[in-house]
């Protein structure tokens, strides 16, 4: 026999080893004579509380009523009781004494008196939250009383725990016994156990023992009494030593002392039901409760009131106790969120009331709710995520970004919506340095490629500002193959102004990815263009990125001359004022485009002081950002109905089986590789040279000038529209030509002048086109050496006044305006 218990137990305090579960330290108080202790369940970790009661023999009067709670503990369920786990009894042999536990495992719960100590609440947001928590412990009490017809027997402080939440929940199930009313005339215990009750918290008639006067009483009278007596010693903060103090009502709140008396009356019969004290008293409508109870009854409120509560619950959570809103409304508002019982509306204070966390508890409280919200189909709260992604961004980890948001937060791309392809957009700026390499290179670039070319100016300018704040994040042959001709040949040729500059500003922020070779021939040549734009702003940016490569080339010959080959092109001194070029880029991705909630700036934002502060082109990026982004509902930008577009689905613009579709060319919306920049051999240079020295002669037909424009123009919107049969190739359709090519040269005579030696004809620039009239013709001279890459002439349909009828040549003075012409029959001549 001692060799079979020595097996089952291990000793006083280690708990025994049946018992799934570690008991740790013990709290300071606990109900009657059972200790409360710590504890861990040995599967997963996860906390519990453990109660134990020891006594000399197995039929001791305490283990028999803690048998009794046991039961009780076991089979009634209700949310404000103390939730049971597990229960187990053992025997330790001590020499020659046996020592009898009993262990209850429930949920980790803490005593009230320590927890009140612990959140240290004062004023009003005390007495909200005990409103809260003696509103819970009421219910509990008419639960036992009214539904199942029962008497706790002992409500007091001791016998109420809480929970992690701040839930109060009742517990100290030992005297729990059924009420027997129908046999009034009987004198014997109703109570087996009340001699386990302290004298000070019983009413008169549990003294006196007048069973028969218990009987004839409601279920509630003694508990009404213990109710009672809680509430003194919640407010006096003082446990109760004999029952004379309950008179003393200095502390107890003004609302809430008439249902007090009502509850300690003389007389049982005319104690108040809990039920009524639930319903009828004027202390439990505060803010506090009314919140947590609208929260708990979600699912019945109509979509009315749910907007409406959650519109104000942002502003009416900083009234409420810090700690209640983080342990009780935060797991409340993050199960609605998840369950799809909560609107939209409600992310905005679950995201503030997740700002208060620290950076471990937001990543572990509220971050995995985030994460499935992305999955949701509710466009309104994929918005409202894409609004607040910097709010929470900054915690994600690579892989939860790679793999579980970044799929869903695609399919914006493609919506139907030009304001959530923004968003979409400007997410990107937090999301990317998350994502693998292959996924930028296979998904993120070739949804920015056609985002290039969307509708929306202010997204296409958007997408020029993404692609050089990201511009670190790409691996070096990717920057090769994409940004130069992201930045030259769309941004810089985009027909918006602000997205003229944005290109300008992405190149000069991009500088140190960008050899000589490239900045000489491809870079250079394209900003030139743009310093004679029309937009003040862009002329502006043009002339600061001009001198600054200039200065990066200037420095690499500088460092030819000296033979210095210790390594690539340095940053400028002068590259630190691209920082402010970058942050701009960057402020504009993340302070706008949130409508919700600066609504109100709209108008601000497009006021003349304001503009009038600013240049040209921000101006135009702000008014026009803000139009897309500032607008007065989401619901109703949302609702408005959109047109079928083929890359687009119903609900979030889903793919279809996770490819994208779209009826125009993919090879044109993409960045293709560009061919590889040959180096010039000194034989190259030398014909270059003689070149220049031999004579030229003048073309045969003034018809030339324009022949070959415009089958070189013809050539190049070919090369464009040239479909490209590699699919992760994106920018061979938009890459500058090659140096070498195969049409003639413009103005020069095959027979006097080769092509294989003019390494500019391929990049010369196209000839302007006009419907003026020229008002003097172009004529190559003879002896000018640089008109085989001089400009082409402007096409126009008028012949030259030079070609014209009329008697001589004399030319005709040009006049400016409407001319009357006087027609005359040929008889009247």
């Amino acid at each position: 026999m001692f060799k079979f218990l020595k097996g089952v137990v291990v000793g006083s305090g280690a708990g025994i080893k049946d018992l799934p579960y570690n008991i740790g330290e013990p709290y300071s108080s606990a109900w009657g004579s059972w200790t409360h202790y710590r504890g861990t369940s040995k599967d997963d970790g996860s906390p519990v509380s453990i109660f134990s009661l020891s006594g000399s023999s197995s039929q001791d009067g305490h283990l028999i009523a803690g048998r009794n709670g046991i039961k009780r503990l076991r089979t009634v369920r209700h949310p404000n009781i103390l939730s049971f786990l597990h229960s187990t009894e053992s025997e330790v042999i001590d020499g020659s004494m046996t020592k009898h536990t009993i262990y209850i495992v429930t949920e980790p719960v803490m005593p009230l008196s320590e927890k009140i100590r612990e959140l240290s609440l004062d004023g009003t947001q005390r007495d909200e939250y005990y409103a809260w928590g003696l509103h819970q412990i009421t219910k509990a009490v008419s639960f036992l009383n009214n539904d199942c017809k029962l008497v706790h027997g002992n409500v007091c402080l001791a016998s109420v725990v809480v929970t992690q939440t701040l839930d109060w929940k009742l517990h100290a199930f030992d005297v729990l016994s059924e009420f027997d009313g129908n046999n009034e005339a009987s004198n014997s215990s109703m109570l087996q156990y009340e001699w386990l009750v302290g004298s000070q918290y019983k009413p008169m008639e549990l003294v006196k023992s007048d069973w028969a006067m218990i009987r004839k009483s409601p279920p509630w009278a003694i508990d009404s009494w213990g109710l009672g007596c809680l509430i003194y010693e919640l407010f006096s903060g003082m446990k109760l030593s004999k029952t004379e103090e309950l008179r003393n009502t200095a502390s107890i709140p003004k609302s809430l002392l008439p249902d007090y008396q009502r509850l300690l009356s003389s007389m049982p019969s005319r104690r108040l039901n809990p039920s009524k004290l639930i319903d009828n008293s004027e202390y439990f409508h505060n803010k506090l409760v009314e919140t947590i109870q609208f929260m708990e009854i979600l699912n019945l409120k109509d979509s009315v009131e749910k907007d409406t509560f959650f519109r104000k619950l942002p502003n009416l959570s900083e009234q409420l106790p810090r700690q209640i809103v983080l342990k009780k409304l935060l797991p409340l508002l993050a199960s609605a969120l998840e369950f799809g019982s909560a609107v939209a509306l409600a992310l905005t204070s679950f995201l503030k009331m997740g700002s208060w966390l620290p950076t471990e508890e937001f990543s572990v409280k509220a971050l995995p709710t985030v994460v499935k919200l992305f999955a949701s189909n509710d466009r309104a709260i994929r918005v409202s995520l894409l609004q607040h992604i910097d709010q929470f961004g900054e915690s994600l980890t690579s892989q939860v970004v790679d793999e579980q948001i970044f799929p869903h937060v695609a399919t914006g791309f493609s919506d139907t919506s030009a304001f959530l392809r923004e968003l979409t957009l400007k997410s990107m700026l937090v999301l990317a340095p998350k994502l693998s390499q292959r996924t930028i290179t296979t998904s993120l670039l070739k949804y920015l490629s056609k985002l290039q070319v969307d509708e929306e100016p202010a997204i296409r300018t958007n997408t020029t500002i993404l692609l050089g704040n990201i511009a670190s994040y790409l691996n070096e042959g990717t920057r090769k193959r994409v940004l130069i001709n992201a930045f030259t040949v769309r941004a810089l040729r985009d027909t918006f102004s602000p997205a003229r500059a944005a290109g300008i500003m992405a190149l000069c922020a991009t500088s140190a990815y960008y050899d000589v070779t490239e900045i000489a021939t491809r870079i250079l040549p394209s900003i030139v263009v743009l310093t004679i734009d029309p937009d003040f702003d862009v002329r502006t940016k043009a002339f600061q990125a001009v001198d600054q490569f200039l200065q990066i080339a200037k420095q690499n010959h500088e460092k030819e001359n000296t033979g210095d080959t210790s390594g690539g092109d340095s940053i400028l001194p002068s590259m630190a004022a691209n920082t402010g070029l970058l942050g701009w880029a960057m402020s504009s991705l993340t302070q706008k485009g949130k409508a919700a909630e600066h609504a109100s700036l709209a108008s601000v934002n497009a006021s003349p002081s304001l503009v009038s502060t600013q240049s040209k082109s921000s101006a135009v990026m702000e008014t026009q950002e803000t139009g897309l982004a500032h607008s007065p509902s989401i619901s109703s930008d949302l609702d408005q109905p959109i047109p079928s577009s083929p890359t687009s689905t119903d609900g979030w613009g889903e793919l279809e089986n996770g490819t994208l579709h779209d009826d125009r060319n993919n090879d044109q919306e993409g960045w293709d590789d560009m061919e590889p920049l040959e180096e010039l051999n000194p034989s190259q240079l030398a014909s270059i040279q003689a070149a220049q020295k031999r004579p030229m002669a003048p073309p045969k037909q003034q018809a030339s000038h324009s022949s070959h424009p415009n089958n070189s123009t013809k050539a190049s919107n070919a090369s464009l529209s040239a479909p490209n049969t590699d699919d992760d190739d994106l920018w061979g359709s938009i890459a500058a030509p090659a140096p070498r090519t195969t049409s003639k040269p413009l103005n020069v005579k095959p027979t006097t002048y080769h092509k294989d030696d003019d390494l500019w004809d391929s990049i010369t620039a196209p000839p302007p086109k006009t419907i003026s009239k020229p008002s003097k013709p172009v004529t190559p001279a003879d002896d000018d050496p640089w008109a085989s890459i001089a400009a082409a002439p402007p096409t126009t349909k008028a012949k030259p006044l030079s070609m014209g009828r009329g008697r001589g040549t004399k030319q005709t003075a040009v006049r400016l305006g409407a001319q009357r012409i006087d027609r005359t029959s040929s008889s009247g001549m």
